[in-house]
């Protein structure tokens, strides 16, 4: 299963979590609009993975600057291991 948008009791909304086999996934997708935007994101999916009490989530960055090396990288914010990947 898989949820687009889902809201949260808080009333955020996640962009996508994933059910596969017996686990969840939680995804943020963002568009490049800079590093200060780029680390908001970051702490928007830590704060999504603390509500959905998961150590682990993916974040999908769109840049469309010419300069942008694209790849993946891992990062840890708060305790959380974040997957960022930039296409």
């Amino acid at each position: 299963n898989y949820y687009i948008e889902a809201e949260t009791r808080d009333e955020s909304r996640t962009d996508i979590v994933i059910d596969y086999m017996g686990k969840q996934y939680v995804i943020e997708t963002k568009i490049w609009r800079g590093n200060a935007y780029n680390e908001r994101g970051e702490a928007q999916l830590a704060q999504y993975l603390d509500y959905f009490h998961l150590d682990t989530g993916f974040l999908v960055s769109f840049c469309f600057n010419k300069g942008k090396v694209p790849g993946i990288k891992e990062i840890d914010i708060d305790g959380k291991k974040i997957i960022e990947a930039v296409v």
